[in-house]
């Protein structure tokens, strides 16, 4: 069996959406004829832990791990958090309007800390993997960032093993990323962030990225083909669900929520509706699991939505996916950024293979909205549409007091993660 060296800062007990991709392409990895050796911090200061993502290793495989300093527990100083503090998907966007103290860290975060925190993990991690390619056969190496600091590891490796394959697969994109406009930037930093982020592009054997939108833009960066292999859904994760729906109209959200996707227009129709659909009062249920951004919480209620408002911080993927399964409609707001029309959400997927209706905000024309159109699994509103979510909102309510509030998927088993890992297979095999 060939091996492969993947470099990743999310591996379980760490949870979150940044973690799914290699988990589940690891998985099904070793079917297809590549063990997967796994790389990834000893201690990382993760966002969220979940406990449960431990039993979908694959037993084949290998996991190296290494220490890591990371400079939050300044950053905690500086801004008076507590050393317990967990930094919420977006933070950035959070501290870039914060008071002076947010900002500075900040400033320091976008012009000292290049690419991203995790930078003092990249030499002790191209001395370690160094000594351990001396010592054992690999294939080839996959980096997947952010944090961009693993790809820069890989590069170090490739300069001392230039034999060795390298795949540099982006989750998200570097500096069209969303939050990029908000990090303070002097210009040198800013030339620091493409020279590293074209050196990257131009140096790896492959370039991988989860969307056709970011595909285009990393070949305008770097002048060569890229390729595309989607996120997805694991297909075990839906089997034995149970089929019993909501009896109330519940529209949940699964997964973090920052500022930036903050949903405001639908919050207002959703108080219009109530206003025009009195009887709505006794069925509205809006469930948030996840870390949820205070900005998103005061936002309901403003809008005299408090009362059917359910706040879940934290659910293990297993009991999350189950609750989803329950819910009447599968709220998707996509950020509000310069980069939306490429943004899909990795919960997309997820929320496709549940087969309940999906409500998305972000632009009609993204590449969310034309997977959701091709798998006929929901709707997608633009972000200030509040006529054209007012309209869905009522489509799905009659339909769920009639009882059919349901979809019929189609062309939606090509997003399995087994395909998807097929995909990045026939690169690995060239």
């Amino acid at each position: 069996m060939k091996k492969v060296l993947i470099i990743t800062y999310y591996w379980p007990p760490s949870g979150g959406g940044g973690v799914m991709r290699w988990l589940k392409m690891s998985k099904y990895l070793p079917e297809q004829g590549w063990l997967p050796i796994i790389y990834t911090p000893e201690n990382p200061d993760a966002s969220v832990n979940d406990e449960s993502l431990l039993q979908e290793i694959h037993p084949d495989t290998i996991v190296l791990k290494y220490p890591i300093w990371e400079p939050y527990d300044i950053y905690r100083f500086l801004t008076g958090k507590k050393k317990e503090t967990k930094f919420k998907a977006g933070y950035v966007s959070e501290a870039s309007s914060g008071n002076w103290k947010s900002k500075l860290s900040v400033f320091i975060r976008g012009n000292f800390l290049i690419p991203d925190p995790r930078m003092f993990w990249i030499r002790p991690s191209i001395k370690y993997l160094s000594h351990y390619l001396n010592e054992n056969d690999i294939d080839a190496i996959v980096s997947t960032g952010p944090p961009h600091s693993m790809h820069l590891i890989a590069l170090g490796l490739k300069k001392r093993f230039p034999d060795i394959k390298w795949i540099a697969d982006f989750r998200d994109p570097w500096t069209d990323i969303d939050f990029y406009d908000k990090l303070k930037l002097t210009n040198w930093a800013d030339k620091k962030h493409k020279k590293l982020e074209r050196e990257v592009l131009l140096k790896a054997n492959h370039v991988v990225t989860v969307t056709p939108r970011w595909q285009e833009e990393f070949a305008n960066i770097a002048n060569r083909s890229i390729e595309l292999v989607y996120n997805g859904f694991d297909h075990i994760d839906f089997e034995n669900l149970s089929p019993d729906v909501d009896p109330k109209f519940s529209i949940a959200h699964f997964g973090s929520f920052n500022k930036d996707r903050n949903p405001e227009s639908l919050w207002i129709a959703l108080n219009k509706m109530l206003i025009e659909i009195p009887e709505l009062k006794e069925y509205l249920s809006i469930q948030l699991i996840g870390q949820t951004d205070d900005s998103i919480i005061q936002s309901v209620k403003k809008a005299g939505l408090d009362k059917f408002l359910t706040c879940t911080d934290f659910l293990p993927h297993n009991k999350g996916v189950a609750l989803l399964k329950k819910s009447q409609v599968l709220l998707l707001p996509i950020n509000n950024a310069p980069n939306a029309m490429g943004i899909i959400p990795g919960k997309m997927y997820e929320y496709i293979a549940l087969n309940r209706p999906i409500l998305a905000i972000g632009p009609p024309e993204s590449d969310s909205a034309k997977i959701i159109s091709e798998t006929n699994s929901g709707i997608c509103k633009n972000f200030e549409d509040v006529e054209g979510i007012t309209s869905t909102l009522q489509i799905y309510y009659n339909r769920f007091r009639e009882g059919t509030l349901t979809t019929s998927l189609k062309s939606y088993q090509k997003y399995s993660r087994k395909n998807q890992t097929a995909n990045l297979v026939k690169l690995l095999n060239r």
